[in-house]
């Protein structure tokens, strides 16, 4: 039988939230806690789209889907140039924006959350580049400059990394579309801190034994196997600073597909 799961993407993914399912988890960590924030910061570009004040367009390169409308993704998301995006690792990373023109630039930084990447244009050559919702972009503003500032086009910025925060929500893993007992895909979401997953993997039901996962595209991880029993628990290591969290039962034995199930936990 095949072990590794194919390149495969499907052309949308629903985030609604089908059943919280509450269940005995742990947390543990993989070695000495690191921090993802970086207090310095680094040059680069950046572009808006979208609409003027829209919170950016639906779905993106990292599989988020409807999310990218609602909050707490609402307009703060963004997408950026190949070496910030990691071939889809990097998606779920935060950053803080700040531009630099203090004619119509505030103090303010937009804080960001990777949903997208932008692979040609000013994203390309190996740059550092920002492809800002149309309100995160005005974010930076003075307070009524942000048509200004976007009739800039392309602005030099600062930028650094910067924990996620979703207060009140605790790391969901969503069943694409498509999962089956011997294809099981998930995508991650609502993870607080590093924000972006470096492997991830799943114990079956009255199993000791954790299955690596398959990272395919995006956020978007599978494994091939089976049939695959559930419950399913499921842990995942950050790729920014190796932090672990395993998440017991989290997702029951009765799953379906397109459904999202929340855990207890998250990393703050």
């Amino acid at each position: 039988m095949e072990t590794h799961c194919p390149n495969f993407s499907f052309t949308s993914f629903y985030s609604v939230v089908a059943g919280v399912v509450f269940f005995w988890a742990v947390i543990a960590s993989a070695g000495p806690l690191r921090r993802v924030e970086d207090t310095h910061w680094y040059p680069a570009t950046a572009t808006w789209y979208g609409s003027p004040e829209g919170d950016g367009s639906t779905g993106g390169a990292c599989g988020y889907g409807n999310m990218v409308d609602v909050r707490p993704f609402r307009a703060r998301v963004g997408a950026v140039s190949p070496i910030l995006f990691k071939n889809g690792e990097g998606c779920g990373a935060c950053y803080k924006v700040k531009c630099l023109d203090r004619s119509v630039c505030s103090r303010r930084a937009a804080t960001v959350i990777i949903t997208d990447e932008c692979p040609g244009g000013y994203c390309s050559g190996g740059r550092v580049h920002f492809d800002l919702s149309g309100a995160a972009f005005g974010h930076m503003a003075v307070s009524g400059y942000g048509g200004s500032l976007r009739d800039r086009g392309v602005i030099s910025v600062i930028y650094r990394r910067t924990p996620c925060k979703y207060p009140g929500k605790n790391i969901a893993f969503h069943v694409n579309e498509g999962s089956t007992p011997y294809w099981l895909s998930l995508l991650v979401e609502f993870e607080d801190g590093d924000g972006d997953v470096g492997s991830m993997h799943i114990r079956e039901a009255k199993s000791n034994v954790w299955l690596e996962m398959t990272h395919i595209w995006g956020a978007n991880w599978c494994i091939i196997g089976g049939p695959l029993q559930g419950p399913f628990s499921v842990k995942l290591t950050t790729l920014s600073t190796g932090k672990a969290l395993s998440a017991r039962d989290v997702i029951p034995g009765n799953w379906s597909p397109k459904a999202t199930y929340t855990s207890r936990l998250n990393f703050f």
